[in-house]
């Protein structure tokens, strides 16, 4: 079915999801681009609709095999849906996973949200944690939807490797805790030598511009990186890069664990 008008009632219920209330009414959300309606099938995420520019029937049998109901849309049509100017010739809208807390965390490396507010700094944050074999993200109160577009197109596909919780931390952090974990924010006021972190550990990463919060940082062991020049902080999402590559080398069957299998990085 071509679609030419931008008014057509499906391409307008799809062109809402970049508002948080129409996620959160639909219980979906917007992938843009060929390579991540590709991360998206392969995954196994649920998609609804998909909207192919003409000329690009190269995606039809793979979104229809994935359960899509696919349009076959005119440029015009594809721009009005998608947030980026140049849209890459697909957009669907896919079922915006569960994220409630489990009853028992996974076993390994959880990185925390503490009011992480850019969502692009999420969105990278998130592809380092996959890349650095994370059991899994927890967003604190105050922390960007991590299926809005940027965040989704930002993590290049991570947004469906890794699970994602969304939960109160003063509520998380202490039910962590009681399940072994041991509890790390990056901190001014932190240690430069890290403890011993075993194969349970939670690395809390702050608001970009207030860091982590005092109630947060007090359940929590307090670590910072050294600073060899005359810069005072970090990019939030930089330093997050850097604590995970620290931590993935230290806590065991991870990604830079010798005994670990790893794949090229860059």
């Amino acid at each position: 079915m071509l679609i030419e008008s931008t008014r057509n009632e499906t391409v307008k219920r799809a062109r809402a999801l970049a508002s948080s209330k129409a996620r959160r009414e639909q219980g979906l959300h917007l992938i843009e681009g060929e390579t991540l309606a590709r991360e998206a099938v392969a995954a196994g995420v649920g998609l609804r609709e998909a909207f192919v520019e003409q000329g690009r029937e190269d995606m039809l049998s793979l979104l229809e095999g994935a359960g899509a109901r696919v349009y076959t849309v005119t440029r015009p049509v594809l721009e009005s849906v998608c947030t980026t100017e140049t849209p890459q010739g697909v957009c669907a809208t896919a079922v915006t996973p569960d994220t409630a807390p489990p009853a028992a965390y996974p076993d390994g490396l959880v990185v925390a949200l503490d009011r992480l507010s850019d969502p692009g700094n999420l969105g990278t944050i998130l592809r380092t944690a996959d890349a650095m074999g994370a059991a899994g993200m927890l967003l604190g109160e105050g922390s960007a939807d991590p299926f809005a577009p940027k965040p989704v197109r930002a993590s290049m596909g991570s947004v469906y490797h890794l699970p994602l919780w969304q939960g109160p931390l003063m509520q998380e952090l202490p039910r962590l805790k009681e399940q072994g974990f041991l509890l790390l924010c990056g901190h001014l006021a932190g240690e430069e030598r890290w403890p011993d972190v075993g194969s349970r550990c939670v690395l809390v990463i702050g608001n970009e511009s207030r860091g982590v919060s005092d109630e947060v940082s007090g359940l929590c062991r307090k670590v910072r990186l050294p600073m060899r020049g005359r810069a005072e902080s970090l990019n939030a999402a930089v330093a997050a890069g850097i604590f995970l590559y620290e931590l993935a080398g230290r806590m065991p069957g991870h990604a830079l664990d010798p005994t670990a299998p790893a794949r090229n990085l860059l």
